[in-house]
């Protein structure tokens, strides 16, 4: 029997809703809200419109429909139950970074355990909990890679508001939560959304590395950093200096967020940071296999496009950093990866930190280059160190500083 034809009344449901609230913080949830199932036709609209200028990531799902009415997720449902978790946002004793020995960051959103199985298992634990109470309920749980877009479904559950970065920001966590959300067929009262409160702060629009966030609440995700590390192609030049050492993800529109000043949560073990794992060494990143990237970064969310982007990100923060001491490690990536993305990279990684040993390695590879984007990198990081050359004083030091 349906629920919604069950004897329950709407105090009934009341009673429920509460009681889950009262649960939440016991089944590791920070954050719960509730909220009708009705279609975000106007979000319909919005994504329509982004996508009509580009701006898709390509990693969402395609079909606008999907992401916008819940009846496409489950069967006349009647209400989303929206949920948030928050996460640390600074590491306790951060290892150093010293000539030679330079190191890359991974965002915060992939520290500790891969998120997506961290909620998958707090969501479990509330289905669990309705259907205690509600046998017949019929229940939908999804995270990020689902089709709804959390964002919207948080927003009105009144987890909190669609802030300028895009990112969904609470009064009482800011902005490092993830989100999750539950659809169903029970009719529990729906909460109130929250007004927005950024007010006339554009911080975050500013400080946009790339200038990716084009507008209030619009993103052009490629040229978002966060989205660019996690690509498997070729990155421009433009695009690489300007990635500094990120190895994956970017935080700089919610570290510079006023609402998330002096907020840092510690109280969920399984997203806390290894400090050698988020901010590790870059030399060693580029001989790593296979394996030992999985036993390292397989239970990050930072592995799921596997280890190339990595590599390819940590020779970029090389190049950035203008690491004379990672020559080595770069020539061999040249002359030896069977991987394009990694031989091109690495070319304009040796063309930035420059020097006879590095030249010496473009030349070599220059003779027996047969891929036309790597032997065009190849030609352009050679200009690059002629450039140099012809502008740099004899005296002083090349070195530069990344992120």
């Amino acid at each position: 029997m349906d629920v919604t034809t069950a004897s329950g009344t709407r105090e009934h449901w009341a009673k429920l809703k509460e009681d889950i609230r009262a649960a939440a913080p016991g089944l590791g949830i920070d954050k719960i809200g509730f909220a009708s199932a009705e279609p975000f036709a106007e979000l319909k609209q919005m994504l329509l419109r982004h996508r009509e200028r580009g701006h898709e990531s390509g990693f969402e799902e395609p079909d606008l429909d999907k992401r916008t009415d819940p009846s496409l997720s489950l069967e006349r449902p009647q209400s989303l139950i929206s949920i948030a978790i928050a996460y640390p946002s600074k590491l306790q004793n951060p290892p150093k970074s010293e000539p030679g020995a330079y190191r890359g960051i991974i965002s915060r959103s992939s520290w500790g355990d891969d998120y997506h199985a961290v909620l998958r298992k707090r969501l479990a634990s509330l289905e669990s909990f309705i259907r205690e109470r509600v046998p017949d309920a019929r229940i939908e749980s999804m995270v990020d890679t689902g089709a709804l877009v959390d964002r919207a479904v948080a927003e009105r559950a009144g987890i909190g508001w669609s802030g300028k970065n895009c990112a969904v920001i609470t009064p009482e966590w800011g902005s490092w939560v993830y989100l999750g959300e539950l659809v169903t067929n029970i009719p529990f009262p729906p909460d109130t959304p929250i007004q927005e409160q950024c007010g006339d702060c554009t911080i975050c629009i500013d400080a946009c590395p790339t200038g990716a966030l084009v507008g209030p609440g619009q993103l052009h995700s490629s040229r978002c950093v966060s989205f660019v590390t996690q690509t498997k192609g070729f990155v421009s030049d433009e695009l690489m200096r300007k990635i500094g050492n990120r190895l994956y993800g970017c935080d700089t529109c919610q570290v510079v967020c006023p609402v998330n000043k002096g907020k840092n949560w510690t109280h969920q073990p399984e997203l806390q940071p290894d400090p050698e794992k988020v901010k590790p060494l870059l030399k060693p990143l580029l001989s790593m296999s296979n394996r030992e990237f999985r036993e390292t970064y397989g239970h990050m969310a930072a592995s799921w496009r596997g280890k190339k982007p990595i590599q390819r990100n940590a020779i970029i923060a090389l190049g950035n950093f203008r690491d004379e001491s990672a020559v080595p490690e770069l020539k061999e990536a040249l002359l030896r990866d069977e991987r394009p993305e990694i031989r091109g990279t690495a070319a304009w990684a040796l063309g930035r930190i420059g020097g006879s040993e590095a030249a010496a390695a473009l030349a070599e590879a220059k003779r027996t280059e047969a891929h036309p984007e790597v032997a065009e990198r190849i030609g352009d990081a050679e200009r690059e160190l002629a450039k140099e050359s012809a502008s740099t004083p004899i005296q002083g030091s090349r070195r530069g500083n990344a992120t």
